[in-house]
């Protein structure tokens, strides 16, 4: 806000300078403007003086020229003059002004406008614009700090109030997903202490039955293979407690949700190359879009472009910033977009896992990440009813999402 002010103050003194440099301007025009009438009116004195007449046509400033008649009427004028003297007679030269006065006066006016309209748009972004978002400074801190409960002022201003909304949005997601997170945490965690405890009866059971198989306790040939399928049933029942471990912890750690909806292909691929063409093209990287027919696309697509996102992203994360280049193939009721990215150093034997959740290929040592970018677009591809598969062709890697046409 303090900035804000200063500036406004900066803004309004640059006005009155001009303002005040423009009169100043106007004035020694109109000084410099009214003098012709004094040479005019000297030519006219000399030329009256060898020739007795004047030719009124090459003095424009000049309204006339009036002789002394001796009534003493020389002097009296409703009109500016100057006397001139020429062959010992004394005449009365009226001249007109250029009206400067007016002039100034008019400037004047359209700056006074000019300085209520500046004032007028100063105060309005202050109050629409500076003011709201000064109340909102606090609030991306205060989330970044875990502080959910914290106060986000409604907005009806046209400017800022789509903001708040999607702040509250944010907001509320937020609570959803850590609600949702502790309640898998104590799910996970109660399944974990409950399959534990299952565990250790039927391992007990075993550990009693190989003790009495190691001493010999069972001489008879029945009761020993008696006890060695006891043993087996009990080493199921772990196993199946162990499937169970392994299920809980495999399950999916993310929710994901697609709007059903459509799209133009060419709105899809514009949202992408306004993102990315100008940071790539800083980077001096090559960003080529390849020609498509434009198309209607059953898809969420806000979810398709974070699919695209997340496959531009890697590409300029692992490949060697030369080139990164989008290609369209139409092919039985799908379109093919494939996002290649020249530099490929990923294993061809890591291609199977590379859309598992949390798997790195071999080639992301030293470069920040988590594993999750494919496994996503999996994931919602799936939810899209579409397809995501990967390639590496002539040491280009390749990435094609399958989308289904409206």
């Amino acid at each position: 806000m303090k900035t804000f002010r200063l500036l406004c103050t900066a803004v309004i003194v640059i006005v009155i300078i001009v303002a005040v440099m423009i009169n100043v301007s106007l004035l020694r025009l109109g000084r410099q403007s009214d003098g012709f009438y004094r040479i005019e009116a000297k030519r006219i004195a000399d030329e009256l003086e060898e020739t007795g007449t004047y030719s009124p046509d090459l003095y424009p400033h000049i309204t006339g020229v009036f002789p002394d008649e001796g009534d003493g009427r020389l002097y009296i004028s409703n009109e500016h003059y100057v006397i001139i003297e020429a062959g010992g007679v004394l005449y009365r030269a009226e001249y007109r002004t250029e009206g400067t006065a007016k002039i100034l006066i008019a400037a004047d006016t359209a700056f006074a406008v000019f300085f209520a309209l500046v004032v007028w748009l100063l105060n309005y972004i202050r109050k629409h614009i500076i003011v709201p978002f000064g109340r909102l400074n606090d609030v991306p801190n205060e989330l970044a700090r875990g502080n959910l409960a914290v106060e986000i002022p409604e907005e009806k201003s046209r400017y800022f109030g789509r903001f708040t909304w999607g702040v509250n949005l944010l907001r509320e997601k937020i609570e959803d997903d850590r609600r949702r997170e502790l309640s898998m945490q104590r799910e996970k965690k109660l399944l974990l202490l409950s399959l534990s405890h299952d565990i250790k009866t039927p391992l007990s059971a075993i550990k009693l039955n190989a003790k009495a198989l190691a001493r010999g306790l069972y001489t008879d040939e029945e009761k020993r293979r008696q006890t060695a399928e006891s043993i087996n049933a009990r080493a199921d029942e772990i196993e199946g407690f162990v499937s169970r471990i392994t299920k809980a912890a495999s399950e999916d750690f993310m929710s994901f949700e697609v709007a059903a909806g459509e799209a133009f292909l060419s709105s899809v691929v514009e949202r992408l190359s306004a993102r990315y063409a100008p940071q790539l093209s800083v980077t001096g990287t090559a960003f080529n879009i390849g020609k498509y027919f434009d198309c209607l696309l059953s898809c969420d697509p806000d979810r398709l472009g974070e699919c695209l996102q997340n496959l531009v992203e890697n590409a300029i994360k692992y490949g060697d910033g030369k080139e990164i280049a989008l290609s369209f193939v139409s092919q039985d009721g799908c379109e093919l977009i494939t996002v290649e990215n020249t530099g490929c150093t990923l294993d061809p034997a890591d291609l199977p896992q590379i859309f598992e959740s949390f798997h790195r290929g071999g080639n992301a040592e030293g470069i920040r990440g988590n594993g999750l970018g494919l496994f996503i677009c999996r994931k919602l591809m799936g939810l899209m009813g579409g397809d995501v598969y990967a390639d590496i062709k002539e040491g280009r890697f390749c990435v094609t999402l399958v989308v289904r046409m409206a």
